[in-house]
């Protein structure tokens, strides 16, 4: 149709379903754009921090308080 959609999303899996390709911004900026088979290869420590669910990494929470 050579129609253009932007869908903004945290949802990787929907991300992965409905686009040809995935742009990741960080910072207000976009830092990383492939398609869904690059994205799970990448290696910017952001992309694939936040791609794996790691919990270390460059991404940190901020303004978390612990309990306890």
């Amino acid at each position: 149709m050579g129609a253009t959609a932007i869908s903004i999303t945290h949802d990787i899996k929907s991300a992965k379903t409905i686009a040809d390709r995935i742009a990741m911004l960080y910072g207000g900026k976009i830092i990383w754009t492939g398609t869904s088979k690059d994205l799970l290869k990448s290696d910017n420590p952001y992309v694939s921090q936040f791609v794996h669910g790691k919990t270390s990494g460059p991404i940190r929470l901020e303004g978390v308080k612990s309990k306890g």
